[in-house]
């Protein structure tokens, strides 16, 4: 992070960057691309330097732009410069105002000051390896000549080395809250970097060093680039300028202004190599020694773990692991999804499931030996990884973390229409989210971590790729569907179906020409079997409200139940009351030894229930009325039990919270507890409405009674797992591709139920789905009819 000082004259030493390109102060804004730019003016202020800690600075200067004086005013042509870190200081001790400056590796903020001084409304912030300033004192005249170094404002006509920065790296177990600070350390944890809802990628680590102290690490970066380039759990990493903070009462790291990583491979005896995206950073010999103590103190605790990854040929089913491979090929399956076909040169001993992709969309190798044919995984990458994945380039080494090896054909498409269904068969999945550092990301062709992986694939070089058996099934049709029912009846058009009308059961043979909701959630119902009344399910928003509600209730609940009340510490903003969280246990169920078995919890946040009910069978929010315990509304969930929540019917439900609670249950779940508070139980339900079409005209169908058999999953499991929510998704995607054509779309064999229902006093014919099952056959050709919209 150096101040460099032009000497008037030539001479030798490193020139201005020719690259670099100016921007005049005028135009600046926050959305300024300050890539290879630079930004020049006189010092007409000069901050004094003021200390946020050890080694840790900041300064601020006015810089005017020099060519404009005379023409523009100041708040155009004037603009205030942050400066952090030792660059500060190095600043303080080098410029003096009148000097001319010119400066590169800024970024641009809004100025909070703009109003008060006047100035430009934005303001450059500079801080880490990248940021340079150029210094022409004021008795120099600035021109393209040697910048160097200089210690003090009079000495212009002698030039020194640069000034080295030494830092100074804080043990973990020494952090205290609210400074910046310096650390290497080893890594234990990492979650692979997501995008935030803003416009920032964020990263997850934990960290070690020598004194055992665990501390956890954020780090936000706008560039994907930026953040550390890790690769397994035993890497060391050296992170400048990372905040400390007291989060839960443990320490924590965030990144600050001036953040800035490198990373090395934690294996004893592998070379020293930085890893970074910085184009200028510091490491010297003390650096070197550093990461070696480290990697030798963590080898000695058992820190890394003796096999990172599992190759293909010790998979097992069900289990998860990590995967280093090379990517043969890929191919995008539908929006939240992309296919990655891969091979580590090792042979899985369970056979593989074989995914369908179009041939026009595969891009890489189509035709592979069948000796590499044999060794080929196919993975299924889902939603937050499918942006990643889509970057890779077939022939690129990979590592994938947390992949998951899926038994059973009904969880991936089938290839064969005339195989039998393959139950032990295996497919891979790289479920979404970043949970256990779910994820995926190339290793470098230099990675000490593949050369093994190299010296196996080369022993395959010379393989003869001309086979086609590869080609064909990898382009085998996917799965479509057919009708289940025992019905004998004949096959009939949709225009026969409307001439005929109900009630009736109807076999067609239709396209799907659209569908509603388009956002699929908005399927998902609440269903009551005793009234009949179907509700759409609150989203989040809306039971958060009523918990926050609830939380207004402070009096006590007198229904006899033990009793555990845990004071909340205040929250921000300080007026905010404290909060009480009250666990209730039934004195019946403790006498038995089941009182965990369920609880009633009261004020609590949506969030805080959500996560106590992770680590409890049965989770019941409850609130005072009139000093009695009694539940929420019934518009949020009466039940949390995992992931999953359960609501009851306003209607129906007769409560008696309070009373004696059920004799002879032998085992609490939703219909028990649900039982003994007196709640009628909603269930589930997955309703959709379908257009469909064949060639002689378009009909509107339900799809509710049969719609878990139609997508093959419980309308439960959708409300509270994503891979259920994904394969709705990839279902749908399938029978109306996204700006498709009708003549791309599969044919389905549909049994269509005809009935009568009566609104306003007229009735009306209405048409559902049923009967309808997923079966492995060639949607794709339709022998009679023609579709007349194409």
């Amino acid at each position: 992070m150096p101040v460099l000082v032009v000497k008037d004259g030539p001479g030798p030493g490193t020139q201005v960057p020719a690259q670099l390109q100016r921007i005049p102060i005028p135009l600046l804004s926050p959305t300024s691309d300050c890539t290879g730019k630079t930004v020049k003016g006189r010092v007409v202020h000069k901050g004094p330097l003021v200390s946020m800690g050890e080694d840790n600075y900041v300064l601020k200067t006015v810089i005017q732009e020099e060519d404009s004086q005379q023409n523009m005013s100041p708040e155009h042509s004037s603009i205030n410069i942050i400066l952090f870190g030792a660059l500060a200081k190095d600043y303080s001790e080098s410029v003096s105002q009148a000097d001319m400056l010119l400066v590169t590796g800024f970024t641009v903020g809004n100025s909070p000051t703009a109003q008060k001084d006047k100035l430009h409304a934005c303001n450059l912030q500079l801080a880490g390896d990248d940021a340079w300033m150029y210094v022409w004192p004021s008795t120099v005249r600035p021109r393209a000549s040697v910048p160097r170094k200089r210690t003090s404002p009079a000495s212009t006509e002698v030039t020194r080395a640069a000034k080295v920065v030494k830092y100074t790296y804080v043990p973990l177990s020494d952090l205290k809250p609210g400074v910046v600070v310096n650390v290497y350390a080893v890594v234990t944890f990492f979650k692979q970097p997501f995008r935030t809802k803003g416009t920032d990628y964020c990263s997850t680590l934990k960290i070690t060093d020598q004194s055992n102290k665990k501390v956890g690490c954020t780090i936000f970066c706008d560039k994907l680039e930026e953040h550390p380039k890790i690769f397994k759990m035993g890497d060391i990493i050296r992170l400048h300028r990372v905040k400390t903070q007291l989060f839960n009462g443990a320490i924590s790291l965030l990144t600050s202004h001036g953040f800035s990583v490198v990373t090395f491979d934690g294996t004893v005896g592998s070379p020293v190599v930085p890893r970074t995206s910085s184009g200028s950073f510091k490491f010297g010999e003390e650096d070197c020694q550093v990461v070696e103590a480290l990697r030798t103190w963590a080898a000695n605790q058992s820190l890394v773990p003796a096999e990172p990854c599992v190759p293909l040929s010790a998979v097992q089913p069900k289990t998860y692991f990590d995967l280093t491979c090379q990517l043969l090929a890929k191919a995008p399956v539908d929006s939240s999804c992309t296919l990655l076909k891969v091979w580590d040169g090792s042979k899985c001993p369970h056979p593989l499931l074989d995914v369908f992709v179009e041939p026009n969309t595969l891009e890489g190798s189509r035709m592979l030996s069948k000796d590499m044919a044999n060794l080929t995984a196919n993975v299924l990458v889902y939603d937050n990884h499918v942006e990643v994945a889509r970057q890779f380039k077939p022939g690129s080494y990979l590592r994938i973390y947390n992949l998951h090896a899926v038994p059973g054909a009904s969880r991936l498409p089938s290839n064969d229409s005339g195989q039998s269904d393959q139950t032990e068969h295996l497919g891979f999945h790289l479920h979404g989210g970043t949970s256990y550092g779910r994820g995926l990301r190339v290793l470098p062709e230099d990675s000490p971590d593949i050369l093994d992986l190299k010296r196996i694939l080369e022993t395959f070089a010379d393989s003869d790729i001309n086979d086609s058996s590869m080609f064909e099934v990898w382009s085998t049709p996917p799965e479509s569907f057919e009708r289940t029912c025992d019905h004998t009846v004949e096959q009939v058009s949709l225009a026969e179906v409307k001439s005929r009308g109900p009630p009736q059961v109807f076999h067609v043979q239709v396209q799907l020409k659209s569908y509603q909701p388009q956002r699929l959630y908005q399927s998902l119902k609440l269903f009551c079997h005793k009234c009949k009344t179907i509700r759409d399910v609150p989203d989040d928003v809306t039971v958060g409200g009523l918990f926050s509600e609830a939380q207004k209730d402070v009096g006590p609940c007198n229904n006899g139940y033990w009793t555990l009340a845990l004071p909340l510490p205040r929250e921000p903003p300080s007026e905010s009351p404290s909060r009480t969280l009250t666990l209730l246990m039934s004195s019946q169920l403790m006498g038995k030894g089941k009182e965990k078995e369920l609880i009633f919890l009261k004020g609590a946040t949506l969030e805080e229930t959500c996560r106590i009910a992770s680590a409890y069978s049965n989770i019941v929010p409850v609130t005072s009325l009139q000093g009695t315990m009694t539940l929420l509304d019934l518009s949020a969930p009466f039940l949390f039990r995992g992931t999953k929540k359960y609501y009851g019917c306003k209607q129906c439900s007769q409560l008696k919270v309070g009373e004696s609670l059920g004799e002879g249950v032998k085992v609490w779940d939703e219909e028990s507890v649900a039982d003994a508070l007196g709640v009628q139980l909603l269930q589930y339900g997955l309703l959709m409405k379908l257009e469909l079409q064949d060639g002689t005209g378009s009909l509107e169908a339900l799809l509710w009674r049969d719609a878990e058999s139609f997508f093959h999953v419980s309308a439960e499991d959708t409300a509270a797992d994503q891979e259920a929510q994904d394969r709705v998704q990839e279902t749908m995607d399938r029978l109306c591709p996204p700006g498709s054509s009708t003549a791309e779309r599969p044919w389905m064999d549909l049994c269509l139920s005809a009935y009568t229902v009566e609104e306003n006093g007229q009735r009306r014919a209405c048409y559902q789905i049923c009967h309808t099952d997923t079966r492995s056959t060639n949607p794709y050709t339709h022998p009679h009819a023609t579709p007349s919209d194409t």
